[in-house]
């Protein structure tokens, strides 16, 4: 009964840290701005730091099923 949140929740961290890590790639190779009105060097970086932190933290909650 309680494996059934940590999937859910583990599924949702992951597809959105997968995504968020998709775009922020795509975004930068194009060249164009992760976020507006931010350094682009900084808004990357932090995309990507909390993209590997959502992965992390799906990864975490899969494994304690």
């Amino acid at each position: 009964m309680e494996s059934g949140p940590a999937i859910f929740a583990g599924m949702v961290f992951a597809l959105f840290g997968g995504g968020l890590l998709v775009w922020t790639v795509t975004r930068v190779r194009h060249g164009r701005p992760v976020a507006l009105g931010v350094r682009p060097v900084a808004s990357a970086t932090v995309a990507g730091v909390v993209a590997v932190v959502a992965l992390a933290a799906g990864t975490w909650c899969l494994t304690r099923v």
